[in-house]
């Protein structure tokens, strides 16, 4: 498929930030999408891609079951950070059409297109993907094309992309922070769960 956009080939430069050194933390930054309670004892911070398989497989197969029993029972606040990994221009549009939907259905946007992973995977038919994602957010096909044209939110996601690999000392993707304690790449259920005992006990 060509590139909704050819200005969003740009972020592919935001590839090598990848590898910035940085401290993990908690703390809420510009921009962040959350769920959960705010003031819950245990703050955990997602950093992923769109474009990341570990990312789809941990959406898909492992978060469903941790948000119920941690995110919606307020044990948990999770906070989702946004990065690029290649096909930049794949994440970056996705990660767009989800900002497009708005606060309340960028969850289900996200969500949407880590489902649609496989699919665009080995069609390279980001387009349909993208549409499907945003029919998930309420968008129709005239939106999502809108929203990854936009220039102006292209700049809003590089700028908080760089940002989000500057509080993250990220090597890879997934990386989580639990309390400000990074673990890097993929995590089971059997990890996640010591990962919150460890952290609700500081």
């Amino acid at each position: 498929m060509a590139q909704p956009n050819r200005r969003v080939a740009l972020v592919a430069a935001l590839g090598a930030l990848m590898f910035a050194a940085g401290s993990a933390t908690a703390a809420p930054g510009p921009g962040d999408m959350t769920l959960g309670d705010p003031k819950a004892k245990v703050q955990m911070v997602e950093y992923a891609s769109l474009s990341c398989v570990h990312c789809a497989h941990f959406n898909n197969e492992v978060f469903p079951a941790f948000r119920k029993k941690y995110i919606d029972s307020g044990k948990v606040h999770y906070t989702f950070r946004e990065i690029l990994t290649p096909p930049n221009e794949v994440a970056a549009a996705g990660f767009m059409v989800a900002r497009c939907a708005g606060k309340d259905r960028y969850f289900a946007v996200v969500d949407a297109m880590f489902h649609e992973f496989d699919t665009w995977a080995k069609s390279g038919d980001v387009r349909a993907s993208l549409l499907n994602a945003g029919k998930a957010g309420g968008l129709s096909e005239q939106q999502v094309m809108a929203c990854v044209a936009d220039d102006s939110a292209l700049d809003t996601l590089q700028t908080r992309v760089a940002a989000n690999v500057k509080l993250g000392d990220i090597t890879g993707t997934p990386t989580f922070s639990f309390n400000g304690v990074a673990h890097v790449g993929p995590m089971t259920a059997a990890e996640l769960d010591a990962a919150v005992a460890k952290a609700s006990k500081k």
